[in-house]
């Protein structure tokens, strides 16, 4: 059953609760190390692709001290409440401890990493809010009190639900009261559907030493989980949401009839459509900026998965290097913004 208040929410959440011919994802981010001046990014070799993301690093300690802390891989808020209403681009075992199947290695060699999870009741959302924010800020911790329940940090919500269903009737205005989930009532008092009200965070993380003047390289690679789903488009774009997208991605107008021709197709009444498949993958770049300075080096390599898809991102510099490769290359490169990737092709007829 839809209920009114939980589609309201879900309608206004971006990438999180798509049209039923849609899916949600996740955006995807690089390590992050707290605040330093001490610990440059040297080099950055950054591959993107629709099903899987690679990260090469080097970073040198430009001190004479050794530099110790939390190398930190996160992932963004996993939204309970928009999981039950629209499918997900996650994987199928949902209660998977490393859900996307996150590994490290450092120098060469494989690095324990250890996996925590927290929840938070995410803020309202905001039109425009950047993507980093949603890592930086986001949202009240309720972990302890989940926790005080006895309620575990999964995403699979058929899990949460039914604890929440099952909690006692004074329970259960405690937990409505305290803002971690919305009660339904039927006309007849029982309740048989709630809304969990809180996201899960995962964060990938270990201790690294960074030696006093010395080099350090490290490399991570995890499942890319975008969202995306049915995609139409027309040329030249005319619609709302077209535009949405050229603004968005800077269709320019050789992409645009390039995305109109790749999606065509006629069916068997003669009637010509433009209508394939989108993946929207987001990458949050200014995590970089955590670390001293610039990137010295910076390549990005994407990856649009097959010759007949068309892929459109605002980005400078970026050249076809083969039939579904691109590259860019950047020095001394301060993220000023992140990265948002539109990939569209034709659908398997």
């Amino acid at each position: 059953m839809i209920r009114t208040t939980v589609l309201a929410c879900l309608l206004f959440a971006p990438a999180m609760a798509l049209a039923n011919d849609g899916f949600g994802g996740l955006s995807a981010t690089g390590l992050t190390f707290g605040q330093t001046d001490a610990v440059a990014m040297e080099e950055e070799d950054l591959f993107i692709g629709i099903e899987h993301i690679r990260v090469a690093y080097v970073f040198r300690n430009t001190t004479a001290a050794d530099v110790t802390g939390e190398v930190i891989f996160p992932l963004p808020p996993i939204p309970l409440a928009g999981m039950m209403e629209s499918s997900w681009n996650l994987p199928e075992d949902r209660e998977r401890e490393n859900l996307v199947n996150f590994t490290a290695t450092v120098d060469g060699a494989p690095v324990p990493v250890q996996i925590d999870r927290i929840a938070v009741i995410e803020p309202p959302w905001e039109e425009g809010r950047p993507l980093n924010a949603q890592y930086d800020t986001p949202g009240r911790d309720v972990t302890a009190e989940l926790a005080a329940l006895g309620i575990p940090l999964t995403v699979n919500p058929d899990t949460v639900v039914a604890m929440l269903l099952a909690m006692t009737p004074d329970q259960q205005a405690k937990i409505a009261a305290a803002g971690l989930a919305e009660y339904f009532p039927t006309d007849t008092g029982s309740v048989d559907y709630v809304a969990p009200a809180w996201s899960v965070i995962l964060r990938y993380h270990w201790t690294q030493t960074f030696p006093a003047g010395a080099v350090v390289k490290i490399v991570h690679d995890y499942e890319n989980r975008p969202a995306g789903g049915l995609f139409g488009w027309e040329d030249p774009p005319t619609a709302d949401y077209m535009q949405y997208q050229v603004d968005r991605y800077c269709v320019d107008a050789g992409t645009s009839r390039a995305m109109a021709k790749a999606l065509a197709y006629t069916d068997e009444s003669g009637e010509t459509y433009s209508m394939g498949m989108a993946w929207n993958i987001d990458y949050v770049l200014r995590t970089a900026n955590s670390w001293a300075g610039p990137i010295g080096k910076f390549r990005l390599t994407l990856d649009k998965g097959a010759a007949t898809n068309v892929v459109s991102l605002c980005a400078d510099g970026i050249q076809k290097t083969g039939p579904t490769t691109f590259v860019m290359e950047k020095t001394n490169f301060t993220p000023d913004r992140d990265l948002e990737i539109l990939v569209a092709g034709p659908l398997e007829r």
